[in-house]
C-alpha cells in the first residue's frame, strides 16, 4: 500500500473539519456585519443572508461527510475501534425508544421475577425491581448468617436479568463453587457481599453493582431491616424462616394460614415507595406466593402505597402450584391470599397461563404433587379482578418457566391499552413503542 493511500482517509477528515470551520466563519461574518452595519439595503441584506445560508449549508455538508470519513477510518482498521454503523444507529434508536417506555415497578423475588425482567427490559428502561430480602436458605442464607448482611441471591438474579453485559460475565457471576468451604456459593453473591463491605449500606452496594453491570432501570431491596419471615399454619404451628416454611407445611400436613415478618414494622426504602407512586403499572410476581411475593407487601409502606396508587396493578399468576405453599390453589386463591395479607384490594388484572405442558414433564410434576394452576373466573369476577389469558410456557433444564418474551409482550400491550392510551398526551409518545411491539409479535 502506498503511503498516500494510507493517509488519504485521515486527510479527508481534516479537509471536512477545515470546511466546517469555514462554514462557521461565513455564519459569524454574516451575522456580525448585519448587526454592526447601520445602513441597510436590499443588496446588503441579500448578501448577508447568502453568507449565513451558505455557512449553514457548508457546515451541514462538512459534518455529514466528516462522520462518513471517520466511519471509513474505523471500518478500514485505521482506528482501533470496532463499530458497525448500522448497529450503532439501531442502538441509539433503541435507547431513545426505551427511555420513552412506561414506568413499571416489578415486585417479588426468586427466579420468576428475574425471568420476567429479562423480557421487560426490551420494551422500557423505566423499570424498578423491588425485591424481597426474606430469603434465608442456600448460599444467601450462609452469607446472611456469617456476615450479617441482607440475602443477596434474589437481588443478584434481578441485577443480571436487567444487565447489559457479556454472556461470559453473566456465566462468571452465576458460577457456583463445587468444592471447599465455598461449595454451592455463587460468585455473584460474593461479589455483592464484597461490595457491601466497601459501601455505607446494602442499598448502596446494590447501586454500585448495578452501575458496574450497566443495569437497565433500578434494582432495590424492599427494606434494609433484617427481617425474618414466619408462618402460622392452620393447626396453630408457628414456623420461623423462609426456607423452613414449605418443609414444615408438608411435615405437619397443614396449610399456611398466614405469613408475617419480624420486625412487623420494617420500614420500606423511600425510593421504593416513590417508584410505586410514580409508576404507570405495578406488576406482582411471578414467584413463590408466600415466600417471594407476599413478604414484600408485609412491609406496611409498600402495601399502603399499592392501595393509593393510580397505576395499573397486575398480578402474574404462577403456571404450576407449589408443594408446601399453594397445594390445590387456583388463580383466584392466589389473589385472595394477596388481598388478605395486604388488607385490601391491590390487584386490577391477573395474568394466567392457558397453555398445556408436555406429557413427560406433566408426569414429573404430578409425582411432586404440582399441577397446572386453574383460573376460576367466577371468583375473580366477584373479586373485581379482570383476567388476561395467554400461553406462556417455556422449558429450561427440565423445569417449567414463563416465556419471558411472550409474558413481557402481553404485559406491555395491556399497560399501553388500559393505562397509557387513555392519556392523550402519551399517545404520540408511545406510538413508536407500540409499533415496535407489533413488529416483534409478527
Amino acid at each position: 500500500m502506498k503511503i498516500v493511500d494510507w493517509l488519504r482517509p485521515g486527510i479527508k477528515v481534516k479537509r471536512w473539519i477545515l470546511l466546517g470551520f469555514m462554514g462557521v466563519l461565513f455564519i459569524a461574518f454574516g451575522m456580525i456585519e448585519f448587526v454592526n452595519r447601520r445602513f441597510y439595503s436590499i443588496y446588503y441584506i441579500s448578501f448577508y443572508v447568502f453568507l449565513i445560508v451558505s455557512g449553514v449549508f457548508i457546515l451541514y455538508i462538512s459534518v455529514i461527510q466528516g462522520m462518513r470519513s471517520i466511519i471509513a477510518l474505523i471500518n478500514k482498521g485505521y482506528l482501533n475501534v470496532s463499530i458497525d454503523s448500522k448497529k450503532l444507529e439501531n442502538l441509539i434508536y433503541e435507547k431513545r425508544l426505551l427511555i420513552k417506555g412506561p414506568k413499571i415497578v416489578a415486585i417479588g423475588g426468586g427466579t420468576g421475577l428475574s425471568t420476567m425482567l429479562r423480557g421487560l427490559k426490551y420494551y422500557t428502561s423505566n423499570i424498578t425491581a423491588i425485591v424481597t430480602v426474606a430469603d434465608d436458605g442456600g448460599g444467601s442464607g450462609d452469607l446472611r448468617e456469617d456476615l450479617g448482611m441482607l440475602p443477596p441471591g434474589d437481588i443478584r438474579n434481578c441485577i443480571l436479568a436487567l444487565a447489559d453485559t457479556e454472556p461470559i460475565m453473566e456465566e462468571l457471576l452465576q458460577y457456583r463453587f463445587k468444592e471447599g468451604k465455598l461449595k454451592n456459593q455463587s460468585f455473584g453473591n460474593l461479589f455483592l457481599a464484597a461490595m457491601d463491605g466497601v459501601s455505607k449500606n446494602f442499598e448502596e452496594a446494590v447501586q454500585k453493582m448495578s452501575s458496574v453491570l450497566a443495569v437497565t432501570g433500578k434494582v432495590i431491596p424492599v427494606t434494609l431491616d433484617n427481617i425474618v419471615l414466619k408462618a402460622r399454619l392452620e393447626n396453630g404451628t408457628i414456623v420461623e424462616g423462609e426456607s423452613n416454611i414449605p418443609e414444615e407445611v408438608i411435615k405437619n400436613g397443614s396449610k399456611i394460614e398466614r405469613v408475617f415478618i419480624d420486625p412487623y414494622n420494617a420500614k420500606a426504602l423511600s425510593e421504593a415507595v416513590e417508584a410505586i407512586e410514580e409508576a404507570d403499572a405495578i406488576i406482582l410476581g411471578p414467584g413463590s406466593l408466600y415466600t417471594s411475593v407476599i413478604p414484600n407487601i408485609l412491609v406496611k409502606d409498600i402495601a399502603n402505597a399499592l392501595k393509593k396508587t393510580s397505576a395499573l396493578r397486575i398480578y402474574v399468576s404462577n403456571i404450576m402450584t407449589q408443594r408446601g405453599e399453594t397445594d390445590g390453589f387456583n388463580a383466584a386463591d392466589h389473589v385472595k391470599a394477596i388481598f388478605k395479607h395486604a388488607s385490601g384490594k391491590i390487584i386490577d388484572y391477573v395474568v394466567v397461563n392457558i397453555g398445556n405442558i408436555e406429557k413427560t414433564l406433566a408426569g414429573k410434576y404430578k409425582e411432586e404433587a404440582s399441577n397446572l394452576v386453574e383460573i376460576n373466573k367466577d371468583t375473580l369476577k366477584e373479586l373485581n379482578v379482570n383476567v388476561i389469558e395467554g400461553k406462556f410456557i417455556s422449558y429450561k433444564n427440565g423445569f417449567i418457566r414463563h416465556n419471558s418474551e411472550k409474558l413481557a409482550s402481553i404485559l406491555i400491550e395491556t399497560i399501553m391499552d388500559k393505562k397509557l392510551l387513555s392519556d392523550r398526551k402519551k399517545i404520540i409518545e408511545y406510538f413508536y413503542l407500540s409499533e415496535r411491539l407489533k413488529e416483534k409479535n409478527k
